[in-house]
């Protein structure tokens, strides 16, 4: 448990210290979306490609994916049906609310979890690939029917592909299952620019919550609680029985619920963004699961870790 702490202690500092470092305006007023937009094209896919090179697959993708799937389609569906039944938003928004719900952090607060606290990175990569080539086109499917009549078949068949973090994953599983040993010359530059993932995320991440005051608009704020409790409450809750129900047990058991427990991605907003809907909804979701993420996985880990 102290080794738990001391992890999110560390990730907590680096918050801190990126917000303090928006305040003061360090790197100008596109700081943060610069480092976002560094670790999302080059430290982040050197992370996971360098981890997943050397990860034990049978032990990453066993049961992960059948955890992480239940437990966030089981929470976007709790969404769905409080939607129909109480807010009555259209089927855009209630998409937005149900991705609010079920579809996690798993880059800028996932990679730093997995490391610090859970001790390995490759923790999240079953849950970013299902969320990126699964649930993301999927949702834009939905998304594209209801803002344009139709939807963009290639774009979202081709949204995967064009992700770096899912090619840099690949490349990795490639790697492993060939058993091919890449010169020390080759691979120790990506581990280098991978070193460099967790420190940029968590940056940008505390920069972006200068000036963020969330439940501001009124109308919204119902469904804005419904995701947010869905995502930090319901989404771990039903990670720990469906966990519990496959036999994980021990820190296994932990790293299952602590993936559910994590935060609302920004991915979230930023496709709330591209089709002007429901876009309140989304970076309201995102910052409140956001603030309430860390209080969420410290309880998680005094039960479990």
């Amino acid at each position: 448990m102290a080794g738990v702490l001391i992890g999110f202690g560390i990730i907590a500092f680096v918050i801190v210290v990126g917000y303090f470092a928006g305040r003061l305006g360090v790197g100008g007023p596109s700081a943060g979306f610069v480092l976002n937009r560094v670790a999302f094209f080059v430290t982040n896919p050197a992370l996971l490609f360098t981890v997943l090179a050397k990860a034990d697959l049978r032990e990453v993708f066993s049961s992960s994916v059948i955890i992480a799937a239940a437990s966030a389609i089981t929470a976007a569906g709790v969404f769905v049906l409080a939607s129909r039944l109480f807010f009555r938003r259209s089927a855009a928004e209630t998409t937005i609310g149900a991705l609010g719900a079920g579809y996690v952090n798993a880059n800028n607060i996932g990679l730093p979890v997995a490391v610090y606290v859970l001790g390995n990175a490759s923790f999240v990569a079953p849950v970013l690939l299902l969320q990126l080539i699964v649930f993301a086109p999927t949702a834009l499917v939905v998304l594209d029917i209801t803002a344009h009549g139709r939807a963009s078949i290639r774009s979202i068949v081709t949204q995967p592909v064009r992700n770096p973090m899912i090619l840099a994953s690949l490349a990795g599983l490639v790697l492993d299952l060939t058993g091919w040993n890449v010169p020390d010359a080759v691979f120790q530059p990506f581990e280098l620019l991978g070193g460099a993932a967790v420190p940029l995320v968590l940056l940008a991440f505390g920069m972006s919550l200068r000036g963020a005051r969330p439940l501001r608009a009124a109308h919204e704020r119902m469904p804005i609680i419904a995701a947010s409790v869905g995502k930090v409450v319901f989404m771990p809750l039903v990670a720990w029985i469906v966990a519990s129900l496959l036999g994980l047990h021990g820190h296994a058991l932990f790293a299952a619920v602590a993936l559910g427990a994590l935060p609302t991605a920004q991915n979230v907003f930023n496709f709330a963004s591209r089709y002007q809907r429901g876009e309140v909804l989304a970076r309201d979701t995102v910052l409140v699961t956001t603030i309430a993420a860390i209080p969420a996985l410290i309880v998680i880990a005094w039960l479990l870790a």
